[in-house]
């Protein structure tokens, strides 16, 4: 590929569609398991703590290790960290599908959320190296953005499919597909870091504190779905991350090496990106929670019928690659992502009045509505997360702006759960979702306030450059 035009040859197609193919794998592997549960809880006898620790267990593994897993892909090789965790990715997911006990399925899952946690951000910092900032890294990061986004849509229908099939092969399909990629980014996949310019060492207490934190705020965010069931434990596990997660930032200050540079959180855009992502995603979770609920308990939609209901969303696979680049390249990345949250604060508003006899048409204008919000906002938000931040620290912006998705898909959860289970002791299930709706509705409109205090700035102007040549569309998808 060169950088010193606008065009991308075969092999920088080829090194994108494989890391797309790596993040469009974590993503349909966590949407297939959600539509799995209950047939893996019908097979192995599972009780509901169990079952919900499943899902608990990647998120602890994910959001626990991102930032650790950011510095390790600056430090030890992008390239190498990629491959690496990728392979165990692939192992421990085969493990899952080898599974008797509810005990193995927790320990594949944990690890595999652990592997995704190194993966993803080393996966998005080879991405920003191998594609020089302009027009080329705003079509990549498009492409790679809808890639992401139309991986966990499109894993609610397969997981549909494939649980008719046996719920094993939930966990089998990503072993075939890992493979495949790993097969690709071996030969195709290069460093974009030179070795010798990488520079310092782990900040071992750093990474054990911030990663203690992580996990103890996160288990603590996911007991809050229950609010009554041990609130003394719960509120100690949060202060403990808390206490933990103040040593890290003392830690930092004093780290002659450390995992994260107290100056890079000078960054205004860094901070209200990270912001709007956690409360952007956290909202997403929240309300495809909701819709699953409101189509499978009240309407008695199948797992299949839920997750083909929820396919327009993943209209972003499209507009995503094609239509936010352009967008992007005219009106920076700030106004775009503030139009794609305040979409997403439309889409909820107008689910809000939802009744028990709406029909697909009634639900259809917010699922539309939603699926251009992740067009416009998923996009903008990788490509500011990385912005005005130095090449070697890359790892470390991907890693931060990971940590805020995990953690955000954990508190929207959690609130959403909890609104939901208070207001059922007062009304009828619909009720109750009408109620948890307001959060994540609220959610949206808070990143876009936030969002709102970066329009104040003047993005430069866009650069004047040729047409880009890109593939036909069906080669690319």
């Amino acid at each position: 590929m060169s950088t010193t035009d606008a065009r991308m040859d075969g092999r920088a197609w080829g090194v994108l569609f494989v890391l797309c193919g790596a993040i469009f794998l974590e993503g349909i592997d966590v949407a297939m398991l959600n539509v799995a549960l209950p047939s893996i809880r019908a097979d192995l006898g599972l009780s509901t703590g169990m079952l919900s620790g499943l899902v608990s267990a990647y998120v602890l593994g994910y959001g626990g290790f991102m930032l650790l897993g950011g510095r390790a892909a600056d430090l030890l090789g992008r390239r190498r960290m990629f491959l690496l965790w990728l392979t165990v990715f692939c192992l421990f997911s085969g493990l899952g599908g080898l599974a008797t006990e509810g005990w193995m399925l927790l320990v594949a899952r944990f690890v595999t959320g652990v592997a995704a946690a190194f993966m993803a951000p080393a996966g998005l910092a080879l991405l920003t190296g191998a594609f020089p900032e302009g027009p080329l890294r705003t079509r990549a990061l498009g492409v790679y953005a809808g890639t992401a986004a139309g991986g966990f849509s499109l894993g609610l229908v397969a997981g549909g499919l494939l649980a008719s099939l046996g719920w094993r092969w939930v966990f089998f399909a990503p072993v075939i597909m890992s493979a495949v990629i790993l097969a690709a980014a071996i030969p195709l996949v290069k460093d974009t870091d030179a070795a010798g310019e990488r520079q310092g060492g782990f900040d071992l207490p750093g990474a054990f504190a911030i990663t203690g934190a992580m996990l103890l705020l996160v288990y603590g965010v996911v007991r809050l779905e229950h609010p009554s069931r041990g609130p003394g434990l719960t509120a100690a596990v949060l202060a403990a991350g808390l206490a933990l997660l103040a040593a890290f930032v003392l830690i930092e200050r004093r780290a002659a090496d450390p995992l994260v540079r107290p100056g890079i959180l000078r960054s205004g855009t860094l901070v209200r990106t990270n912001a709007a992502a956690l409360l952007f995603i956290g909202a997403f979770g929240g309300f495809q929670f909701l819709l699953t609920l409101y189509l499978q308990e009240v309407r008695g939609w199948s797992t299949l019928e839920t997750g083909l209901a929820m396919l327009v969303i993943a209209i972003d696979t499209v507009l995503a690659p094609t239509l936010t680049p352009r967008l992007v390249n005219r009106y920076g990345n700030v106004r775009v992502l503030f139009g794609g949250l305040v979409l997403a604060a439309v889409a909820y508003a107008l689910f809000l009045p939802v009744g028990a006899d709406w029909t697909y048409a009634a639900m259809l204008p917010s699922l539309i509505v939603l699926g251009l919000a992740f067009s416009l906002a998923y996009g903008p938000l990788t490509m500011a997360a990385v912005e005005g931040v130095p090449e070697e620290e890359h790892g470390l912006a991907s890693g931060l702006l990971y940590t805020a998705i995990q953690f955000g898909t954990a508190l929207g959860l959690s609130a959403v759960t909890a609104v939901n289970v208070a207001a059922l002791g007062s009304g009828t299930a619909l009720e109750a979702i009408r109620a948890a709706l307001v959060v994540p509705l609220a959610a949206a409109v808070l990143a876009a306030v936030i969002t709102a205090f970066g329009l104040r700035t003047r993005p430069a102007p866009a650069p004047v450059v040729a047409p880009v040549a890109v593939p036909d569309p069906e080669v690319v998808r």
